[in-house]
């Protein structure tokens, strides 16, 4: 069965989310109701480095969360993303236009 473990942090401008597992229809609910709610208030980082899959699904929660923040003025980042999610990412196109970035030193 598929997991998905959210650990949450807050920094000065930012709410972080450590993300472990997959991400995919199984597992879309928590991350959604929490990513689109904190994305309503500040800036967003989701931690990839540890997540080992994620479906369309997925990536359309993190396309919206992406868009609600831009009209809220708030920025999401995928930060160190592991190789599934970079390929994830990649194949959305999308590569130049999500704030990806190495460290939550980066989010501006």
């Amino acid at each position: 069965m598929d997991k998905l473990t959210i650990a949450e942090k807050t920094g000065a401008n930012y709410t972080l989310f450590e993300l472990a597992g997959s991400i995919n229809a199984y597992t879309l609910a928590e991350f959604q109701q929490k990513v689109y709610s904190a994305i309503q208030s500040d800036n967003v980082v989701l931690d990839l480095s540890h997540v080992n899959e994620i479906d369309n699904s997925g990536m359309g929660v993190i396309m919206a969360a992406f868009n609600d923040g831009e009209d809220r003025g708030h920025t999401l980042y995928l930060m160190a993303p592991s190789t599934e999610s970079a390929r994830a990412v990649e194949a959305t196109g999308f590569t130049q236009v999500l704030h990806i970035i190495n460290s939550v030193t980066e989010v501006v």
